[in-house]
């Protein structure tokens, strides 16, 4: 009888203690329920200290930290390059007032490289621009003057009258890997400051975007692929390392509809060294020649050339008392580097012999019949000698590229057209003035608002002149008109 009431107790107090149970674990699971709602948004809140590092340890808020405050956003405003229709009759009715250009507007970014005001862009953001404005990331603005342009690399340097001024370090794109994070800094779409991340896809790539419209310079494309978000606006952006530092300029994308796809390109920041320090103190860039033509190695090249190995470039022609030529190089032969640098296509080689001057020696490596070879070589200019272009020569061209002959006013030629000042065009000759629609007779007042009074005025402007025009004047019906393209 004790044993069944035992029994019976022990079943009892086991009953209580499931009972127990059970409510606690059931009103610890309802709680959690009722904190979780299915048709909320996947919307997270999170603090702004918050420092967690993205990719697995990646941090990348030191770099953008570093970085944003040196891009600028670029506002630029082109002149429409035809002269503005003549109407008499509103002359007539409105006493001949000044009639303005028809004005575009554009936009891009920039990067500050120096405190005291150097910003390096791409050319094809200041191209033919009249105006250029800078905006901080602190929302201060400044006009910029454009020190020098280079087509061929698709790089322009403009100057800001302003100091202390926030500059990224340059970092060094050779050592960049395929596979390393980078950021696209820069004002997509007029999204001001706007910070994008991804890796180095590729490097050494030749898109063809570049238009080979400088005669027997021929462009230079070995972009760094990035899959960082790049969109119109970015242009002329920085592409920054997880250290902050300055390893390309972004510079276009592949797309079929404009915006962002995937693949964006930038150029190699070691170039943008080389042209910027040639701008500063020449004025123009200094580029090297090889001497050497030369073509990319795919394993069918290979077979027919009899070449037992695919890396480097090979050797399809010289020039005659060229650099290439002079050291000893032979047809057949293949580039494998140049110093110290791998060379595994024709972008890359263009690329490493970019970053070098006129007269700078340098060691080239090749593969001949198999037997590696290390030859001295001194660079030259696109002349086939070793100087350097001087400013006087800049003048020289640019007053060429304009294609006419000038002849300036006597006091009884100004007072019968009514003018203070003036140059007229004499006669027209293939040039940039006669593909604007320029006519002889045209008679040029001023040039970007200041007054050309003599042919001496206008090849003192040319001397430090880069990038877009604005050429203002009347001709001798008294018709006014206003001219705008790119020098």
């Amino acid at each position: 009888m004790k044993r069944i009431i035992s029994t019976l107790f022990i079943g009892a107090l086991g009953g209580v203690f499931a009972l127990v149970g059970n409510h606690y674990f059931s009103t610890q699971t309802n709680t959690n329920q009722l904190n979780y709602n299915p048709y909320s948004n996947p919307i997270h809140l999170t603090s702004s200290h918050a420092t967690h590092s993205a990719a697995s340890g990646i941090d990348f808020v030191m770099a953008a930290e570093k970085s944003i405050n040196s891009v600028v956003h670029i506002k630029t405003v082109v002149e429409n390059n035809n002269n503005l229709a003549y109407d008499p009759f509103q002359d007539w009715l409105f006493g001949g007032r000044q009639r303005q250009p028809n004005q575009m507007q554009g936009s891009g970014s920039g990067v500050i490289i120096s405190q005291d005001g150097y910003i390096v862009t791409n050319n094809h953001v200041v191209k033919d621009a009249t105006k250029i404005e800078i905006v901080l990331n602190d929302k201060r603005s400044f006009v910029a003057d454009v020190i020098g342009t280079d087509p061929t690399t698709d790089l322009a340097l403009l100057k800001v009258k302003v100091s202390d001024l926030p500059f990224a370090s340059y970092g060094n794109s050779d050592l960049i890997k395929i596979g390393e994070w980078v950021l696209a800094v820069g004002n997509p779409l007029n999204l001001n400051s706007t910070v994008t991340a991804g890796i180095i896809s590729a490097k050494g790539r030749n898109i063809n975007i570049l238009e080979n419209n400088q005669g027997t310079l021929a462009p230079i494309e070995s972009f760094l692929q990035t899959d960082a978000a790049v969109n119109p606006g970015n242009s002329g952006g920085a592409l920054v390392n997880t250290a902050g530092e300055l390893v390309g300029i972004n510079t276009a994308i592949a797309s079929n509809n404009g915006s962002y796809q995937g693949y964006s390109f930038a150029i190699p920041v070691n170039i943008v060294k080389k042209v910027v320090a040639d701008l500063i103190e020449y004025g123009s860039v200094q580029r090297a020649f090889i001497g050497l033509s030369i073509i990319d190695i795919d394993s069918k090249m290979a077979e027919e050339k009899n070449i037992n190995q695919l890396n480097g470039v090979y050797v399809n022609g010289l020039t005659a008392n060229g650099a290439g030529e002079l050291a000893g190089i032979k047809i057949g032969d293949v580039v494998t580097k140049i110093e110290n640098v791998e060379i595994k296509s024709t972008a890359e080689l263009l690329e490493q012999i970019a970053k070098f001057r006129p007269s700078d020696k340098i060691n080239v490596s090749i593969n001949r019949n198999g037997k590696e070879i290390i030859l001295p070589i001194q660079l030259k200019n696109k002349e086939n000698n070793l100087g350097v272009i001087k400013k006087s020569e800049i003048v020289k061209t640019s007053i060429s590229a304009l294609g006419a002959e000038f002849e300036e006013l006597n006091a009884d030629e100004l007072s019968k057209y009514r003018l203070q000042n003036g140059i007229r065009i004499k006669r027209l000759l293939p040039g940039k003035l006669l593909h604007a629609g320029i006519k002889e007779g045209y008679i040029i007042t001023a040039v970007d608002k200041r007054k050309i009074s003599t042919i001496k005025d206008l090849l003192t402007l040319l001397e430090t002149k880069s990038g877009g025009i604005l050429i203002e004047g009347v001709y001798e019906n008294g018709m006014r008109a206003y001219y705008g393209f790119g020098m």
